[in-house]
């Protein structure tokens, strides 16, 4: 998708004041004996692109669906712009939504499916066609509005449907996994596309996906979703390198878990007994609980936190841990290598830029596995087990 001409942003950026701002209060959506949402609290400002982001049944389309008012809340309240939505349906509120299977009027052109919303809106020709013009010319789509929905490829697809929701100026739109289905390509170009047409318009969008790195790439706040809670509401960075719990540090970015037992606490550091020994981490590194001597705990590691050194480094060098370990693989990804090391019977996996790898040990050379203990995070364990990639027996 090429970038939408100036002018086009120009004349579709709406002149009144940011409208959008979201409240959710104590929502909770049931259906009989099973509990889908449960006491959910969020306040979105106006002009924010926020993603829900979670695993597949985690409740984030039934809180899309409840901010639409497709369905209505079990217990708590859902506020836009001050104004309880309570009972008021999808068509009263001012809400946009691109689905995921888009929706669009096979039988019609380009220009008719984005007007058509309009037509129901009884909109003059003359406003109606500089509209469809006008928000044609931002998704990139103005030199093809009389073609028909099949004469389309998938990328262009969801351009029209981006168009037909924001033609109609809502202060949200809400975008349910709406590049799901397209190639990686595709995919990272309607990205850009997105976050600069939302930028531009200074529409509240809501998007949904499952996807981490997308939420990252184009997300001003993020909404972390698990089992029908929200985990944790923050930046893209701040969830990365202050999440709240283990759950939050595994679901976003990459995580080496490394378990021990919290043997002291003190009001500036906890040791805990762990691989080659104890070790003594900064009370900065706690993440969302409050350590008990003799407990389980998980300390994690950040990739690109974990040195490499010679095998016979010293191992208090400027102050870091050092554990003894293994290569296991070293594979090259473009500017950056990716090791695979063993440590003891843990797995962890450390990135290293390219331009470093003269120095870096070959698979299956000893090591040493280095970090600053200001680098670690120290987690409660998850309540169940989860799949993960990091901090399994190899």
């Amino acid at each position: 998708m090429s970038p939408a001409q100036p002018e086009a942003l120009a004349q579709a950026a709406p002149s009144r004041a940011a409208r959008g701002s979201i409240h959710v209060a104590g929502v909770a959506k049931a259906y009989g004996a099973t509990t889908v949402l449960s006491g959910l609290d969020l306040a979105v400002e106006a002009g924010t692109f926020v993603t829900l982001l979670g695993p597949s049944g985690c409740g984030k389309t039934t809180l899309l669906r409840l901010i639409a008012g497709f369905i209505q809340p079990s217990a708590g309240k859902i506020a836009i712009d001050g104004r309880d939505m309570a009972g008021l349906p999808p068509q009263r509120r001012p809400i946009g939504m691109v689905f995921q299977n888009l929706a669009l009027f096979p039988h019609f052109s380009v220009e008719e499916n984005v007007a058509y919303g309009l037509r129901l809106r009884n909109v003059p020709e003359a406003e109606l066609r500089r509209k469809v013009g006008t928000f044609l010319d931002l998704v990139g789509l103005g030199h093809l509005g009389s073609r028909r929905i099949s004469q389309l490829s998938g990328g262009q697809k969801q351009r029209v449907a981006l168009a037909r929701s924001l033609v109609l100026e809502p202060s949200i739109l809400l975008l349910d996994e709406p590049l799901s289905a397209l190639d990686l390509q595709l995919r990272k170009q309607l990205q850009a596309a997105l976050k600069e047409i939302q930028r531009q318009l200074g529409t509240t969008f809501v998007f949904v996906t499952h996807d981490q790195e997308e939420a990252t790439l184009m997300s001003d706040r993020i909404v972390v979703m698990s089992a029908g809670a929200i985990q944790q509401y923050d930046t893209p960075p701040a969830i990365y390198s202050q999440p709240a719990n283990l759950f939050v540090a595994k679901f976003v970015g990459e995580l080496n878990e490394i378990p021990g037992r919290i043997a002291a606490v003190t009001s500036e550091t906890v040791e805990i007994d762990g691989p080659g020994g104890r070790h003594a981490l900064p009370m900065s590194g706690i993440r969302g609980f409050s350590p008990v001597p003799g407990t389980s705990c998980v300390i994690g590691l950040r990739p690109e936190r974990i040195t490499i050194l010679p095998p016979n480094a010293d191992a208090d060098a400027g102050g870091r841990i050092a554990l003894p370990g293994t290569v296991i693989e070293r594979i090259a990804l473009g500017s950056v290598l990716r090791f695979v090391l063993r440590c003891g019977e843990q797995r962890l996996v450390a990135v290293r830029l390219a331009s470093d790898g003269a120095a870096l040990p070959e698979a299956g050379s000893p090591c040493r596995i280095a970090f600053d203990p200001a680098d670690a995070q120290v987690f409660e364990p998850l309540a169940a087990p989860a799949a993960a990639s990091f901090g399994e027996k190899p």
